[in-house]
């Protein structure tokens, strides 16, 4: 019988690119041509009810019942134009995928048959069996109710033949089962702390919006080497493989050619993604061989964390429809680059972008210094929070590697706004403001006119401004970005309405002062803001750092600042129960302690369960693959050493045979290790599998189990390279990485 691993890769140099059918019209004409937009809803809807939803979506209003069976009819005639025949709440349970059951419109019509129905009920709330997913203990088996809420700011969208509507999704008793219903509230305690602020500098501003931006970074990989390899079928990863001689170090791939295959595959993915309305923009080789990335507009926050959940899911779709698979696990492949999701995070308002400078006047600049500032704050306050919320079982094999920002936050600015910063932090109060009717006038360096293109940037920052916004780096490739954008949102929220506080107090405090007198009210603020501003520079400037994140000397200087230093996933985890983040949620109405305990039991467990597989799979595949192969070969050699020994005189076969002799003696002790590796990570297991408490199981998982895997990782590395290439088993990183 052939090797499997052979006849993989020969079926993976005998693919061809497939011809992707191009839509005639241009991409324009047909994005969101399967999303019930404001466009299909002015078309379908009556103008009256169309005008009720705009407010509903724009301005937060209640949803009205008889609105939503208006929205149903005219929702379910679009949808049925278009061949639909089901519909599906779709939500974000915790299990960092997306969730989905599928009902058709049919319905008893009462005389016999059929008819097709779609109800504002239906529309609006459904109710799935909420005890099969992760709740951390809020339900029970025997508390199975569940229930997924529409969300009208998410617009509903089309798959296949189904009508899927974004959704919520939460308890019986009320408390969030998902993503979504916590990022909704983020977003709004982040809309009114930043609006109130907003109005020191324009009392027109009605709302601030978050945005986002990510980057998706993948690996793509030829199915057929894919099934070949239980690691990366069952993990996700590859658990074991020696470096290939060639990988990313001459830099040939990053921005090259795309290839024919990866550019058809690339090609239908758009094409389907801009008809449900993803605003895809940016396409590239990233650095790793087999590495690419996708980039999308920005959009505002919650309907940019639906596109990638949806993105994800039609990616894998699509790839496997051109032959491939699709890997978003944040390091597959060891010794080369992983993959990471970066977060470009930004504010806005309904007249402008918050964090753009250099403003018209000196009050734009200093509110741009002002959400500058108080975005430092709030990473600085909750840094082992935001560390805590990018944090998973796979994200920490690719946090600190030389691809991707260590895992301490930390914020580069460059040289321009530090220098604006330090200037304000350190100037006499005379040189910053002066009082007058003309208002603020700051003697600070001009702000340059090519601002964004005077930032730098440093690719070993977490959390980096760059222009316009701030790029949360550390953010995993298959994470869902909500989870970031809760945590970083809200602590900027909270970071604001504190700011405001402070200044109406200092405001108040000079009401009877007589350099603030009737008609220079505007000055006493603005020197209120300033005076507010600069205690904020001198207490958050631990969390800026311009240098190199990856050196020994920043962990030492990180732990001197008091930034959260651990490494341990477990025990990041552990940040989300501080007494300042619980707090933090609360106050802002995000998520309450019950909330955060039960997601904390999920992560714990599904980090567990996560080395858990891959300790299981790793024993198998030594025990049942590497070791068999390993020994076969083995015999062969020592049948060899034999057949010289009877061929050739002593001394000369003992100088033919040595060789061959070192290598079965390797063979031997290697496996040896293995066998007796192996069976310690079997006993490991077994003792972490009796801790009943999740944090606690974590944590051995984490202390005692994962590094036995490594160990055996590096014998089996070694023996790849002593075994004969035709008997090895497992397709090789030489074949994964460049066969395309």
């Amino acid at each position: 019988m052939a090797n499997l691993r052979f006849q993989a890769v020969e079926k993976a140099l005998d693919k061809q690119p497939l011809e992707v059918k191009v839509p005639s019209e241009r991409p324009s004409e047909y994005f969101g041509k399967k999303v019930f937009n404001r466009e299909m809803m002015y078309k379908y809807l009556p103008k009256e009810v169309y005008d009720k939803m705009i407010d509903v979506m724009d301005n937060g209003a209640r949803l009205d019942r008889s609105v939503a069976d208006a929205v149903a009819v005219g929702m379910k005639k679009w949808a049925t134009e278009l061949g639909v025949t089901h519909y599906t709440h779709w939500f974000q349970p915790l299990t960092e995928g997306t969730a989905e059951k599928h009902d058709s419109f049919v319905e008893h019509n009462g005389k016999g048959g059929m008819v097709e129905e779609f109800s504002g009920k239906l529309l609006v709330q459904q109710e799935p069996d909420a005890s099969s997913f992760p709740s951390g203990g809020i339900r029970s088996t025997f508390e199975a109710r569940g229930y997924s809420a529409w969300d009208p700011t998410s617009p509903v969208f089309i798959i296949d033949d189904t009508l899927c509507i974004p959704t919520v999704f939460i308890s019986y008793s009320g408390e969030a089962l998902d993503y979504k219903a916590p990022l909704l509230r983020a977003l709004h305690a982040v809309n009114v702390a930043a609006t109130e602020v907003c109005r020191y500098f324009d009392p027109n501003v009605n709302k601030v919006t978050s945005n986002l931006g990510w980057e998706q970074e993948y690996f793509l990989v030829d199915d057929s080497l894919y099934s070949a390899r239980p690691d990366l079928v069952l993990t996700g990863r590859t658990l074991m493989g020696h470096d290939s001689a060639k990988n990313q170090q001459m830099d040939d791939h990053y921005f090259g050619t795309i290839p024919d295959r990866v550019q058809a595959f690339m090609k239908d993915l758009e094409i389907q993604a801009l008809e449900l309305g993803i605003p895809c923009k940016t396409r590239h080789n990233e650095v790793a061989p087999n590495q690419f990335e996708l980039a999308p507009i920005f959009e505002e926050t919650n309907l940019a964390v639906d596109h990638n959940m949806l993105l994800m899911s039609l990616m894998k779709k699509v790839a496997r429809h051109h032959g491939f698979r699709v890997l978003l696990h944040e390091k597959p492949f060891a010794g080369i680059n992983g993959s990471g999701k970066h977060n470009n995070w930004s504010l806005s308002t309904d007249t402008g972008v918050l964090l753009h400078a250099p403003g018209k006047t000196p009050e734009d600049n200093l509110r741009f210094v002002t959400f500058i500032v108080e975005t430092l704050m709030g990473v600085w306050r909750h840094n082992g929070l935001l560390k805590a919320s990018i944090m998973s079982a796979t994200n920490a094999h690719r946090l600190g590697a030389n691809e991707a920002p260590p895992a301490i936050i930390s914020s580069f600015l460059g040289k321009q706004v530090s220098q604006l910063l330090d200037h304000i932090e350190n100037a006499e109060k005379d040189q910053l403001a002066i009082a007058g009717k003309q208002g603020l006038k700051m003697d600070i360096p001009e702000i340059p006119e090519l601002f964004i293109d005077n930032t730098d940037r440093n690719r070993t920052s977490p959390f980096a401004f760059t222009g316009n916004r701030f790029e949360f780096r550390a953010v995993g490739s298959e994470a869902n970005c909500a989870s970031a954008m809760i945590a970083l949102n809200s602590a900027v929220a909270e970071a604001l309405a504190d700011f405001k506080k402070r200044v109406d107090a200092r405001i108040e405090e000079t009401r009877n002062d007589p350099r603030f007198a009737e008609g220079t009210g505007h000055t006493a603020k603005f020197h209120a803001i300033l005076d507010v501003i600069r205690e904020d520079i001198k207490t958050c400037k631990p969390i800026r750092f311009d240098g190199n994140g990856y050196s020994d000397e920043w962990v030492a200087e990180a732990e001197k600042r008091g930034l959260d230093v651990e490494k341990s996933c477990p025990r990041i985890f552990e940040r989300y129960l501080d007494e300042d983040s619980v707090r933090m949620f609360e106050s802002l109405k995000v998520m309450t302690r019950k909330e955060l305990e039960a997601r904390n039991e999920v992560k714990w467990e599904t980090y567990t369960k996560k080395i858990q597989i891959e300790a299981r799979v790793l024993g198998d595949l030594s025990m049942n693959h590497i070791i068999p192969v390993a020994t076969r070969y083995q015999s062969q050699l020592l049948q060899n050493v034999s057949h010289t020994r009877g061929a050739f005189p002593t001394e000369k076969a003992a100088r033919l045979s040595e060789r061959n002799l070192k290598i079965i003696e390797e063979i031997s002790e290697r496996t040896s290790s293995i066998e007796k590796q192996v069976e310690e990570l079997v006993n490991a297991r077994r003792v972490a599998n009796k801790i009943a408490d999740e944090h606690e199981k974590a944590i051995v998982y984490h202390d005692t189990v994962a590094p036995k895997m490594e160990s055996i990782r590096y014998e089996i590395d070694k023996l790849e390279m002593l075994v004969d290439d035709a008997c090895w088993p497992l397709p090789k990183y030489r074949e994964l990485l460049f066969i395309r």
